[in-house]
């Protein structure tokens, strides 16, 4: 049995799925692969989550998902501090200064992905096959083909992969990467404190790796992701709640005064990664499959999003003038449009690490000053948070706000 369609997706993750509903109501016959559904959103918090930039919201709004999120849990960030161990330096950032009510909103993974997939049932050209197995993936001159474990084989004129960092589409393209193994984890888990968190979230960075505190929708109610190096995240682990909360203290100080509780924590290793290409003849990648980045700024999955915008842009553009979608020269226009943006984040996220992660006196003084300096120069602040909330740059479309 074999179906025809211009897009398979494959990945039904945050980014797949935005982009399955950012092709919703056009001429585009579009296919979403995933191996498993997602897991419900219950009355515990997801241990992962993602900080949200306005620039996501405003895709979310435009592809009609975002009121799926607000409906099931969604807490702002009006303000972030940010300061380091054993130093003065610090920075204030508050949403007000630049005139928005927030700055990024703290969404679980979980909300975000329910979502957007009970969005895309609402399109009758977006079809989502789940749960499926890709057993080979064939690129040819006129397209793919995608062949299933259940033997079914899926035709198409356009290949996405949006199956994460360990990409295989990008294997069956024969798509290098450029990374480094930052020899860290982070550490993930929903904490309670005595004082409210005041929709603040808090950052420290510790010559270990940052800690951030990011507020959820309970006023005493936090995700805490932890970077560390990998020997001292597996002690972290392996610690009882009583031992972790005692560690978690005396790292995070008395911000929100004394830590109550802790969930159950994972960890998962972090790498930065950047794929030589994104695009190749009938197929583009998106998301994590392209590029990974350093947790501390939130930025990863926020990067993926604006793939996914900016790749469904140049595809319906493409489409309106009757071009070939698969055209190499058509994703090129993805590729080059997205390139420079993720190098960029993937540098400095990876030199915040290390700028961050080191206890030398003279790095030590430059970071202090450099911070302070920063939280008193207001035009350079602002544009810092102008810039990390998606307010500027070359935004897609569906990246920008809506206009009413």
């Amino acid at each position: 049995m074999k179906s025809s369609y211009d897009i398979v997706i494959v990945g039904g993750g945050m980014v797949g799925a935005a982009l399955a509903c950012a092709l919703g109501s056009s001429s585009l016959k579009v296919a979403l692969l995933d191996r498993a559904l997602p897991a419900t959103p219950d009355e515990g918090y997801d241990q992962r989550v993602s900080a949200i930039t306005l620039a996501s919201q405003n895709l979310f709004e435009n592809i009609g998902a975002w009121d799926g999120m607000v409906r099931r849990r969604v807490s702002p960030v009006r303000e972030m501090q940010v300061w380091s161990e054993g130093g003065s330096g610090a920075i204030h950032f508050n949403a007000a200064e630049i005139g928005e009510p927030c700055l990024a909103w703290i969404i679980e993974n979980r909300v975000i992905q329910m979502a957007l997939i009970e969005r895309l049932h609402q399109f009758t050209n977006v079809h989502y096959l789940c749960p499926v197995e890709v057993a080979d993936i064939t690129l040819a001159d006129n397209g793919a083909v995608i062949t299933l474990k259940d033997g079914r084989l899926l035709q198409a004129r356009l290949l996405v992969g949006a199956d994460g960092a360990d990409s295989a589409v990008r294997r069956a393209a024969g798509i290098d990467t450029q990374s480094l193994n930052l020899n860290q984890k982070g550490i993930v888990a929903t904490v309670t404190t005595e004082k409210p968190h005041e929709a603040t979230a808090r950052q420290r960075f510790l010559t270990t790796g940052p800690l951030a505190f990011l507020p959820l929708d309970e006023p005493h109610t936090c995700s805490i992701v932890w970077s560390a190096d990998n020997a001292r995240a597996d002690q972290l682990l392996a610690l009882d709640d009583a031992a972790f909360i005692s560690e978690l203290q005396a790292k995070f100080g008395e911000a929100l005064g004394k830590i109550k509780t802790v969930s159950p924590r994972a960890g998962f290793l972090l790498a930065l990664s950047h794929a030589k290409a994104y695009t190749a003849p009938h197929l583009a990648l998106v998301g994590d499959a392209a590029h990974t980045v350093h947790p501390l700024a939130g930025q990863g999955v926020n990067l993926g999003f604006l793939d996914a915008a900016t790749l469904a842009e140049v595809l319906l553009d493409a489409a309106a003038k009757q071009k070939n979608i698969g055209m190499h020269g058509v994703l090129r226009r993805y590729e080059r449009w997205r390139k420079g943006d993720n190098i960029a984040m993937v540098s400095i996220t990876g030199g915040f690490r290390y700028l961050f992660g080191n206890d030398l006196p003279v790095v030590s003084q430059l970071r202090n000053w450099g911070m302070d300096l920063t939280n008193a120069a207001t035009p350079v602040k602002n544009f810092i948070m102008r810039r990390a909330s998606g307010l500027e740059g070359d935004l897609p479309k569906l990246a920008r706000r809506a206009l009413h």
